[in-house]
């Protein structure tokens, strides 16, 4: 999975300057590659298939000695994990509503360890994608979230997500800093010039 490019970090950077100059709002770009390695799942359904696969196989047939069964569920266990263990095979083992959970926890942790919850005014804003995960949120602050009600970001989101399935990351992130920069300049209007939080796109690798 390919993250942006320097060349491409730079246009994220430049899209983010050129909407703070008109909002007080302090934004923050975040893109992971993944938001777990989600190390246990490939376990966790190798064991579930090599136990009940030659288990049905044998209480049905019968032709399975007892040490011929243990040996084809030792064999499987160990083929399985690694086989379930190639990301493009991993990610459709791991439920939706966990790989979404996990990727919001990401969300939430970046947004204070990126140090948006100290602004002047509490008006930060993250914008965060985790690739892996298709996965798509944005955040304010109480600063934003007492002007913006938080359904206003759901048509926004909604359009990245799609984006970022597209492979359009890039876009995706110019055209989102875009969509937020209209809704803050009009809510939380540039009042004086500063800029608290550096104007980079983070990358989690």
């Amino acid at each position: 999975m390919a993250l942006l490019s320097e060349v491409e970090q730079r246009k994220v950077a430049e899209a983010i300057a050129r909407v703070e100059q008109e909002t007080d709002a302090e934004l923050v770009t975040v893109l992971a590659a993944r938001a777990d390695d989600y190390a246990y799942i490939p376990l966790l359904w190798a064991s579930l298939f090599a136990l009940v696969v030659p288990g049905i196989v044998h209480y049905l047939s019968g032709w399975l000695s007892v040490h011929t069964l243990l040996m084809v569920q030792w064999l499987s266990f160990i083929g399985l994990s690694l086989l379930f263990r190639i990301p493009g095979i991993t990610t459709h083992l791991i439920p939706r509503s966990v790989r979404h959970w996990r990727a919001s926890n990401l969300a939430r942790r970046q947004f204070l360890e990126q140090n948006l919850h100290h602004t002047v005014g509490s008006t930060g804003v993250l914008i965060f994608v985790s690739e892996a995960e298709r996965y798509v949120e944005i955040l304010v602050d109480e600063g934003i979230s007492s002007r913006l009600d938080n359904s206003v970001w759901a048509s926004i989101v909604g359009t990245f997500t799609l984006q970022v399935k597209q492979g359009q990351t890039l876009q995706g992130f110019v055209s989102c800093i875009e969509a937020c920069g209209e809704l803050l300049k009009v809510h939380v209007p540039l009042t004086h010039v500063r800029n608290e939080l550096p104007n980079r796109l983070v990358v989690l690798s």
